[in-house]
């Protein structure tokens, strides 16, 4: 089973502009992505898909493999379909940018689900859901099945009593032939209504395992949110 991972780095981020670039210790916050996803034993080679020529000027610096996709994607989805186009792959993992401390061993852990010939989408959540993150609009929670399976997104609050619920971690792997299923369909209402991506997954009936860890790592969307990281 071959797999790759890619980072979609688009460089003028709404709420963060220009943040895949921002030096954390002295590297690019996507460079740490980048060097961490390297050690994951699962990936046959890494790709930042990237959409501008400063990123790639920057990146060249840090011998980052890198590949130009076009600026006009309204998702990283959308850009890594573009991105894997002509490679041959069974397994494509989406890396997030902003997650300079991702854990390549449960990169690991999510491509390793794939030796399930049937699966065809997964992503991670963490089991580490309190009372703060159940309530705050911009944490999105995810309700499984007995199986496994994810049964709804949601990012509005949680009643803390409220069983089967998970906090939802941004990374997500599929086949090829379901990233490129993915890819052609239209954008549901769910998803439209929600501003959730995975519910064109679910609307569409294909089912999307989710592996638990202990723990999340939060992604850097806002300054606020690099003045939490920096904190630690």
């Amino acid at each position: 089973m071959k797999a790759i991972g890619v980072i979609p780095a688009r460089l003028q981020s709404n709420r963060f502009p220009k943040k895949i670039l921002h030096y954390i210790d002295e590297k690019p916050m996507v460079v740490h992505v980048y060097e961490k996803a390297k050690k994951a034993k699962s990936l046959d080679s890494i790709i930042v898909a990237i959409d501008a020529k400063e990123t790639e000027v920057v990146l060249k610096e840090w011998n980052v493999k890198t590949k130009m996709t076009s600026d006009n994607h309204v998702s990283g989805t959308d850009r890594i379909h573009e991105a894997i186009a002509n490679i041959e792959v069974d397994v494509i993992v989406n890396i997030q940018g902003d997650e300079p401390t991702i854990d390549p061993a449960l990169i690991d852990k999510l491509v390793n689900q794939f030796e399930d010939e049937s699966l065809q989408f997964a992503t991670v959540a963490g089991k580490d859901l309190d009372a703060k993150n159940l309530t705050d609009v911009n944490t999105v929670k995810v309700l499984l099945d007995r199986e496994g399976f994810a049964v709804n997104f949601r990012r509005e609050p949680v009643a803390a009593e409220a069983g089967g619920y998970y906090q939802h971690m941004g990374i997500y792997a599929y086949t090829k032939a379901t990233l490129e299923k993915f890819t052609n369909l239209t954008p549901s209402k769910n998803e439209l209504a929600l501003n959730l991506e995975q519910y064109r997954a679910l609307d569409n009936g294909i089912p999307i395992k989710v592996i638990l860890t202990d723990k999340v790592n939060k992604g850097i969307d806002t300054m606020d949110d690099l003045k939490q990281f920096e904190a630690q």
